[in-house]
């Protein structure tokens, strides 16, 4: 048996966010579409969720047509049985992760980002897997006084502190 390894590149707008993951079962796309939908009134998202057996297709749901197109693509990119993608416009993945996590289908999250991303993918003869992420870039150095500051007037400007 051999194993190739690829690395497979995200394309997706800067200021869109993603939630990347592994589930076990075709109810995934509708279980994670009302996760969603329940957990942001209005927000506009495409997911995607690759099957593994059977039909072996990419199911696909969504609000918005460019998202569901942004989340097919990733998903078809990747190719890894039970994983889903979730692509979010107006919305952050801190806003509905908990709820995808709560999914009964949802096995694993390898990452929730607006950066860019990175999958790096195992190929043998039966199909693929996601052996882990390349969520951003290398740190530069640490923080001092004047980005703590600017990282708590961030969090103030989201709403997350007072």
């Amino acid at each position: 048996m051999s194993l190739e390894l690829k690395v497979v590149t995200i394309q997706k707008p800067e200021e869109v966010n993603l939630i990347l993951g592994h589930s076990h079962f075709i109810k995934t796309v509708e279980d994670l579409y009302e996760a969603v939908v329940g957990s942001v009134p209005g927000v506009e998202f495409g997911l995607a969720f690759c099957e593994a057996s059977q039909e072996r297709l990419v199911r696909v749901d969504g609000t918005h047509d460019e998202m569901k197109k942004l989340a097919v693509d990733a998903a078809r990119a990747i190719g890894a049985g039970h994983t889903f993608v979730i692509f979010l416009n107006n919305a952050f993945p801190i806003n509905v992760l908990n709820a995808v996590k709560d999914c009964q289908e949802v096995c694993r999250i390898y990452c929730a980002t607006a950066n860019p991303l990175q999958v790096v993918v195992g190929e043998t003869e039966q199909g693929r897997g996601i052996l882990g992420v390349i969520d951003g870039l290398t740190p530069l150095g640490v923080e001092g006084d004047a980005e703590i500051a600017h990282r708590k007037e961030l969090l103030q400007k989201f709403g997350y502190k007072r």
